[in-house]
Order: C-alpha cells, then sequence, then structure tokens
C-alpha cells in the first residue's frame, strides 16, 4: 500500500481551510496531448455544478512535460515515486483531499465534463460507483475488438459469478468512491490489475456498489495506450483466480472427488456397462486418481483461505474463524489416520487373499477392486496428513518482532 511519504510533489495547495467534496483524480504517464483538456473539462464540471472540490493528477514519470501543462490548467499536481497505474492511483487517494473520489484516464477517452450521475449516485450512500461503458456506449475504434467482444466480457462474467457481483463492466476506467471506504481495504496491487482488486474486495467487504452508464471516446494521446492485452489480461485473470479459493480449487476439487467417489462405489464391486461401453478397473484407477486430485485441491482451498484471511487480503469469514480456534494439529492427524489406515486395512485384506491363493498368479479384475481403493485412501490419508502439518506450520504465529 503507498503512504503519503511515496509521494513527492510538483505542487502543493492549501486546501484544509474549506471543505473538500470531491477530488477528480487523473493517472499520468505522457499525456501531454490530453492532460490539459482533461483537467479543464474536469474544472468545468466542478464550477457548472458549485461542487467544492479539486482536480488532482498523479504523475508518473512524464517526460513529455504533462505535469506543467496540468498546473497551467489549475489541478494539484503530485509524483508516485513507484511505477504502475495502481501505484500512481494509490499516491493519489492517500493524496486526495475529497471525501469522494472520481478517478479516469488523462487520455480524453472518457468526458470528466459529465460526472453528475457518478456523483449524485456517491451521495445517495453509495461506497462505490462503477461506470459502464457497455450500456452508456462506445464510440467507433475507442475500444479493440478483441477487449470489446472477449476480453471485458468474459472477465466480468468471471468477476459477476466468483464475487457474486452485479457489475457489468468490472474494468471500466472511470469510477467513483468514498475515500474512506476505499482506503480501508488496504489496496496492494500496483499494476493494471488495480483496477479489478478495488472491484473485487469491494465486494468482497459487501460495499454498497452501484453502476451508471459512461460513455468511452476514441483516446486522443496519438500513441500506443499502455494497457498490454495478453499481459494485462492475465494479470487481471490471475488476480480474480487467487482471490477466489472456492471456484479455482474447492469447487472443482469437489466435483473431481465426488465424481471419482461415485465411480469407485458404482464399479468397486463388479464392472458395468452403460450405453455399449463397458466400465471396469481401468476406470477404477481414474477414478482413483480423480479422488486424490479433488481432495488435494480442497486441502489447497482451505490452505489459501486461511493464509488470505491471515494476511488480510480476503476477509475473515465463519470457516477462517473456526480454523484460527478451534482446528489443532492433533485433530488433524487423528482424522488422516483414521483414513490412512483404512487403506492399510484394505491392502493387508488384499495380501491375505493373495495368500489364500497360494501367492500364485491373480486375476487383475479381482484383485485390483481392492487394490486400487486401497491406494487411494493411503493416498488421501498421507496428504491430509501432511497438510495438518503446513497448517499448524501457518498457524504459528509471527514472531519477528520479537526479542530475546
Amino acid at each position: 500500500m503507498i503512504t503519503a511519504a511515496q509521494c513527492g510533489s510538483f505542487q502543493r495547495r492549501s486546501l484544509m481551510n474549506e471543505e473538500i467534496e470531491l477530488t477528480i483524480l487523473m493517472p499520468c504517464l505522457n499525456e501531454a496531448a490530453t492532460v490539459g483538456l482533461c483537467v479543464e473539462k474536469a474544472m468545468a464540471f466542478l464550477s457548472r455544478y458549485a461542487v467544492a472540490g479539486e482536480v488532482l493528477v498523479v504523475d508518473n514519470g512524464s517526460l513529455d512535460g504533462s505535469p506543467e501543462l496540468a498546473i497551467k490548467k489549475g489541478a494539484r499536481v503530485v509524483t508516485a515515486m513507484e511505477r504502475g497505474y495502481g501505484a500512481a492511483l494509490q499516491c493519489g487517494i492517500e493524496m486526495a483531499n475529497g471525501q469522494f473520489i472520481i478517478m479516469g484516464d488523462a487520455d480524453d477517452s472518457y468526458d470528466f465534463s459529465a460526472l453528475e450521475g457518478m456523483l449524485e449516485k456517491l451521495r445517495a450512500g453509495s461506497d462505490l460507483v462503477m461506470g459502464n461503458r457497455f450500456q452508456g456506449g462506445i464510440a467507433t475504434n475507442a475500444m479493440p475488438f478483441l477487449h470489446r467482444y472477449v476480453g471485458n466480457p468474459v472477465l466480468s462474467f468471471i468477476g459477476r459469478l466468483f464475487y457474486r457481483s452485479a457489475i457489468g463492466d468490472f474494468h471500466c476506467g472511470i469510477r467513483g468512491f468514498r475515500r474512506d471506504a476505499i482506503r480501508k481495504l488496504r489496496l496492494q496491487c500496483n499494476g493494471m490489475e488495480f483496477a479489478s482488486e478495488m472491484v473485487v474486495k469491494s465486494a468482497l467487504h459487501r460495499l454498497r456498489i452501484s453502476e451508471v452508464p459512461v460513455r468511452l471516446y476514441k483516446d486522443g494521446r496519438g500513441r500506443p495506450p499502455h494497457l498490454r492485452t495478453w499481459r494485462d489480461g492475465w494479470r487481471h485473470l490471475k488476480f480474480l483466480l487467487l482471490h477466489s479459493p472456492r471456484w479455482l480449487f474447492l469447487l472443482p476439487g469437489a466435483l473431481l472427488f465426488f465424481t471419482g467417489l461415485a465411480g469407485m462405489l458404482t464399479i468397486g464391486a463388479h464392472a458395468w456397462r452403460l450405453a455399449g461401453l463397458g466400465f471396469d478397473i481401468h476406470t477404477l484407477s481414474y477414478a482413483g486418481a480423480a479422488i486424490t486430485l479433488g481432495v488435494q485441491m480442497m486441502l489447497f482451498a482451505v490452505l489459501t483461505r486461511f493464509v488470505a484471511a491471515q494476511r488480510g487480503w480476503l476477509p475473515e469469514n465463519i470457516f477462517t474463524a473456526w480454523f484460527a480456534r478451534d482446528f489443532s494439529l492433533e485433530l488433524g492427524l487423528i482424522f488422516a489416520s483414521t483414513i490412512f489406515l483404512g487403506g492399510v486395512a484394505m491392502s493387508f485384506y488384499a495380501f491375505g487373499c493373495w495368500a489364500m491363493d497360494g501367492f500364485g498368479e491373480l486375476d487383475p479384475r479381482s484383485t485390483m477392486r481392492l487394490v486400487i481403493p486401497s491406494v487411494t485412501l493411503l493416498a488421501v490419508g498421507g496428504e491430509m496428513g501432511l497438510s495438518a502439518f503446513v497448517l499448524e506450520a501457518i498457524r504459528q504465529p509471527d514472531c519477528r518482532g520479537s526479542t530475546k
């Protein structure tokens, strides 16, 4: 998280003597062609609607005179020492004086003179107000085909599914928020995925989120955008996955486990034929693998969720509270040992069957119906026991600040 100490300043104005309602925030990196126009539009909006506000431009290492142009048009300019879209916005949020912040790119792709809908929603009590370009309209050539019809719709759908949010445009570049509410989220991402982090954490912490239509215009920068389609698209997707252990690990793992279990219970006694297909010990071995992998994925879900809550990048829930309070290594080992011993018992039974046959050749269609389930139980019990030790290690207190 960026602090005020990490933000420099081209220009500081004393604004503490007046009540600032709104900060219009613009990250800027070599936007000399458009930043002055964007500041003009923002200042015009504040004047036309008599809003007590400021225009804050966060420079992120411009070499084209952008900061000086913004100052001439009436903006306050600060510098983000660390490079990156998210780093610039974190710096701006830290340095803003307004109760509300509306952020947008300084490339003239959004109209800063038309912010009344967003401000109205903030005044009505929303913590986060997202723009929706698909409702407000997208000008010709304003958004690449791949972004418009694949990237944004797919990532927004994943965001809505994973985080139970109704937001239609997860990655809209213009949005407004209550400064204190967003600061409490302790946003960390320094890159383009900061846009996803803000929405995801707002949804996870049950902030009041609303949406307004906005129009996207073709930017006026005259150079390639800072956004990189594949690199930044992957970073957004990675963020969405890592912050949802339920969808990344738990649900796929549960599907694998119960599918494998159903297969093992069905084929364990005898072969089955369905729609002309035969299911026998070969299918049984795949069922055992599905059970083993499914259990491992569910254990990963537990580990990830607990670590996330412990480190603060996911909120606490009933499970993590119980886990921190009641889980013990001994409890985990008892459960794991029970499963493991079941595998040992089944292995001894298989060995006994072999002994009764004089340790001769065995029919694999019969023997493997004992061996595959026993190996599966041994593997599952072993991985659960080892995971119990990992979980216990994670639960140990942080001693880095202690003294001898």
